[in-house]
């Protein structure tokens, strides 16, 4: 009976570890890169802030943001030249606003430099809405990316007159 008794306590084959036949080292264990005993959850910031790895951030999404900041400002009318105008007028009607339309951006490792080309609205002051387009621009790079702002340049290339936009419309009106 001691021999049934062995039995049913004996591990399976399957179970037992099996000597190594090779002559190769057995590999250590790998340890995970991530510890997710602790379970998941949203609901805390992790403490840890100086988690390895890197950050890559397109310069596309430096002229976006450059791009909402410049829109923002009281006396902007539109941003880009006549053609970028003309085709956002385009992308508008459909629902596909180019948010970084008439913004040039170079981004560094810490550092961008924007290129800006605005419209101003009559009667604002040019050099007042250049300076608050520069100052939103930098504080917004900054803010909001993360990275030193080195320039923003802002060129003016118009002045938009409200009575401007009617006048083809009327015209139209006229001949009919």
């Amino acid at each position: 009976m001691a021999t049934q008794d062995q039995k049913n306590t004996s591990t399976s084959p399957a179970e037992k570890e099996l000597p190594d036949t090779t002559g190769t080292p057995a590999p250590a264990a790998v340890a995970p890169r991530v510890d997710r005993s602790a379970g998941f959850s949203t609901s805390r910031i992790p403490a840890d802030v100086d988690a390895a790895g890197t950050t890559t951030i397109a310069e596309g999404v430096v002229a976006k943001v450059a791009g909402i900041a410049a829109r923002e400002v009281p006396g902007v009318y539109a941003l880009g030249g006549g053609g970028a105008r003309a085709f956002g007028a385009i992308r508008d009607v459909i629902n596909a606003t180019d948010l970084a339309q008439g913004v040039k951006v170079e981004v560094g490792e810490t550092q961008a430099a924007a290129d800006l080309t605005i419209v101003v609205e009559y009667p604002a002051p040019i050099q007042t809405v250049a300076n608050n387009v520069r100052a939103a621009v930098a504080g917004a790079i900054t803010r909001l990316v993360g990275l030193e702002v080195v320039e923003v340049n802002v060129e003016v290339n118009d002045v938009h007159v409200p009575g401007d936009d009617n006048t083809h419309e009327n015209e139209e009106s006229r001949v009919s």
